[in-house]
């Protein structure tokens, strides 16, 4: 693994295919099936955007579009952005006008931005910029074939409009960039928790949950299309609640985890993201009933310190969240792994404050995070009510320090590995030799060993024989 990225909005300890999830990703296969125009499409930011991506190309494949790897061939160019953080923002702005320079040279081809920064930003990129001709909100993708015969016509088109009822749940999506093994399904959509330095609640609306048989039924096709894992996708998937129209039949997150861990024993089961004041013990029950369910939570804590929790509105204190990991090791063993986001220098964080984070660290012993330092969004609730007073050079110094901490801990869990055996679902190659394979155990740590006869999508019982801060090695046990 390497080692953390150093740059001014995020560093993180991640695993290689963690980091992909969130970071830039494209069409990587042709599609050609006769029609006439090209889709090429680049997912920025969270896995939601990834999973939304897959949407919206089988949106546009029923309306005639097949997909491009080359973003020269295209005909319809889609951003599919986020605006968590500046730098994401930063990078589609510089990525847009590389597209320009294209444009140039291809009149006729069709750019156009989707996801959150479509919402956030829609006057800027049309009018005032002009850098795109299309603008379209994460409800609206439904409305793309309409929009586009809008710029076919000479005009520009926009839809951002948020829903309270739109989950998609009748669309296939087309799986983008697959490896065959792993996918997303997306659960529910949108988001209730109103935290302070937050973004999505406003760019991705309210929430609501996916009817529970839409989902089941989604697993059950990537099953019997030879796919071996699938991770449950929402803001909050512990808030998950669908009923029936008629109200008879209710199914909470616990329930619909059941559901899909009794699809196939053979189906892994994952989820992202928990929040802390949701997950319950009737969850963490249901994670140690079946075996396919991967012993693996992503609970942010943003803080260690109660204060600064109640100045981002995350509704829970540091003994609340305590106790919720407490629960974790009692039901699920000190093996569960656990991962979180940490905040570094939010809006009048002391260094008491701080230390109160590196001391949550401590008592958690992570096995990975992703770590940022404070950045101000236009829009939230922090920028309007509270003032971001943490000077740059203490909110990177503090940072620092968490990510120093916080390898020490990746470093000390993953060494607990050694001399155990851990069953791997391969993925694919290594990404430095082709006679190696990876693949990830059940607390979602990538293992590197010999391929021997394996192949992508076995499951291989891995004798662990050392480690790195972000990878364990090992040898088959035959």
């Amino acid at each position: 693994m390497q080692a953390p990225i150093l740059d001014l909005d995020f560093i993180d300890n991640r695993t290689p295919d963690q980091a992909a999830a969130s970071c830039d990703t494209k069409v990587s296969a042709e599609t050609n099936t006769g029609h006439q125009r090209k889709l090429y499409i680049e997912s920025y930011g969270c896995q939601m955007n990834f999973s939304d991506s897959e949407i919206v190309t089988s949106i546009l494949f029923e309306a005639g579009f097949d997909t491009t790897a080359e973003v020269t061939q295209a005909d319809l160019v889609l951003l599919n952005t986020c605006s968590i953080r500046e730098k994401a923002e930063q990078t589609v702005r510089h990525r847009l006008t590389q597209l320009q320079h294209l444009k140039r040279k291809k009149p006729h081809m069709v750019v156009g931005v989707l996801g959150c920064m479509a919402e956030r930003l829609k006057k800027n990129l049309l009018e005032e910029e002009k850098m795109v001709d299309l603008v379209v909100g994460p409800d609206a993708y439904r409305d793309l074939p309409a929009l586009i015969n809008e710029v076919d016509g000479g005009h520009k088109a926009v839809n951002v409009l948020l829903s309270r009822e739109e989950t998609y749940a009748d669309i296939n999506p087309v799986r983008l960039n697959s490896n065959g093994v792993s996918a997303f399904v997306s659960i529910m959509r949108g988001c209730d928790n109103m935290c302070s330095f937050c973004v999505v609640p406003f760019t991705r609306g309210r929430e609501r949950s996916r009817d529970a048989h839409s989902v089941v039924r989604e697993a059950q096709e990537l099953v019997n299309q030879g796919y071996k894992e699938v991770t449950l996708l929402g803001q909050n998937v512990d808030s998950y609640k669908w009923q029936s129209e008629d109200g008879a039949e209710k199914v909470n997150f616990a329930q619909l985890l059941e559901r899909v861990a009794l699809i196939s024993p053979d189906l892994r089961v994952r989820f992202s993201t928990s929040h802390p004041k949701d997950i319950t013990d009737e969850v963490l029950y249901t994670m140690k009933k079946y075996d396919n369910i991967c012993k693996y939570i992503h609970l942010p804590a943003q803080s260690g310190n109660s204060r600064i929790l109640e100045l981002m509105n995350r509704t829970y204190d540091r003994t609340w969240y305590m106790e919720r990991v407490d629960a974790i090791r009692r039901i699920l063993g000190v093996d569960c792994g656990i991962s979180t986001d940490m905040i570094a220098g939010f809006c009048s964080e002391t260094e008491e404050e701080h230390q109160d984070t590196l001391s949550l660290i401590d008592f958690v012993q992570y096995d990975y995070a992703y770590m940022f330092f404070y950045s101000e969004r236009p829009g939230t609730l922090a920028a309007r009510k509270l003032q971001d007073d943490v000077p740059l050079e203490v909110k990177k110094r503090r940072l620092q320090e968490i990510i120093d901490k916080q390898r020490e801990y990746s470093h000390l869990r993953n060494q607990l590995a050694v001399g155990q055996v851990h069953k791997v679902l391969v993925e694919g190659f290594s990404k430095r030799s082709e006679e190696m394979l990876s693949g990830r155990n059940d607390q979602n740590k990538v293992v590197i060993f010999p391929k021997m006869h394996f192949k992508k999508g076995d499951y291989v019982n891995v004798l662990i024989n050392e480690c790195s801060v972000g990878t364990l090695f090992g040898e088959p046990v035959l």
